[in-house]
């Protein structure tokens, strides 16, 4: 992997981190399909962001989307939600540029399909300009895999928290230096981490519900 440096970051406010979990429960609990939920989970995260980019104290979003743990769940879900992302950046992306986000796919890549990656490529060129919000959605992301890569690329360079930091942006496809998570928010339920953001929520303040 080339070394670069990622840039600072141009978005000021702080960093809030959601786990978007129990969208499966939520919608066995009202006897449909998981992909109901997945879906009902889809236009939670339109209104969350939305919020965000009206709300002048938050900077920078990051969504748990799809953990690296997820391609275990049944093939038929997998190719679902796989199918919805997809979709979901192609009609995310246009209200992201109307509203001034700027959309970045963090996580690994090479196991995604080739039509969803040709989704990631576009939505973040088109809204690379975007200085309202950064929008980071979390995708076959694991926080121990990269942290593992990083400390790989370091290749026994002797690190500062900065340039670890950078080393993780650019394992994640961060185009910016990993910012500090100020607030993690978790729905459905759970109150762990679940492999989300381990470096950048040290000193996160944690805040855990049922259902978003």
């Amino acid at each position: 992997m080339k070394r670069t440096t990622a840039a600072p970051s141009p978005f000021n406010g702080i960093h809030v981190g959601i786990i978007m979990d129990g969208n499966g429960r939520w919608a066995a609990a009202r006897g449909l399909p998981r992909t109901a939920g997945h879906r009902a989970g889809v236009r939670t995260a339109r209104q969350i962001v939305e919020a965000a980019t009206r709300s002048p104290s938050v900077g920078t979003l990051t969504l748990y989307a799809f953990s690296a743990d997820n391609w275990s769940r049944p093939t038929h879900e997998v190719g679902a939600l796989m199918r919805l992302l997809r979709r979901s950046l192609a009609v995310e992306s246009k209200r992201c540029l109307q509203n001034g986000v700027r959309l970045s796919i963090v996580g690994r890549r090479d196991r995604l399909p080739a039509s969803l990656i040709s989704a990631i490529h576009e939505a973040e060129a088109v809204t690379s300009l975007g200085r309202n919000l950064h929008l980071r959605v979390a995708i076959d992301y694991s926080a121990r895999e990269s942290i593992m890569q990083a400390a790989t690329l370091a290749g026994g360079e002797s690190l500062s928290r900065e340039r670890f930091s950078h080393l993780l942006a650019q394992v994640n496809h961060d185009p910016f230096a990993i910012r500090d998570v100020d607030l993690l928010i978790r729905a459905g339920g759970e109150q762990r981490l679940s492999d989300f953001l381990l470096w950048e929520c040290a000193y996160a303040e944690f805040y855990f519900t049922l259902f978003m």
